[in-house]
């Protein structure tokens, strides 16, 4: 379900960033320090399919990990692994302005 911190893959996770929802969703759940899908308003007016296929991408590209509580699913971003694999990538893409 989520990539060991030992294959994270710097082009998969530019991709991941690389969508402006994807990157929206990452600053959101940054800024909350985790949330659930449904809570994540800048999904609710789109597809379920659409916003499934977001949380796919950023959780296989080793972005975010999502955790069971009660009936929903916690997102969470997986700083210090990204950290680890790549240092000051995370912090510079979360402090960068956004251009909206």
């Amino acid at each position: 379900m989520h990539p060991d911190v030992n294959s994270l893959s710097l082009p998969r996770v530019l991709h991941a960033l690389s969508d402006p929802v994807r990157l929206k969703v990452v600053k959101q759940i940054w800024r909350t320090g985790g949330q659930t899908c449904t809570a994540l308003n800048l999904l609710n007016d789109m597809p379920k399919s659409t916003a499934s296929h977001h949380f796919r991408v950023l959780r296989e590209s080793g972005i975010i990990n999502m955790s069971p509580q009660g009936t929903h699913m916690i997102n969470t971003i997986r700083k210090d692994d990204l950290d680890h694999c790549f240092p000051g990538l995370l912090d510079a893409i979360l402090n960068a302005p956004d251009t909206e």
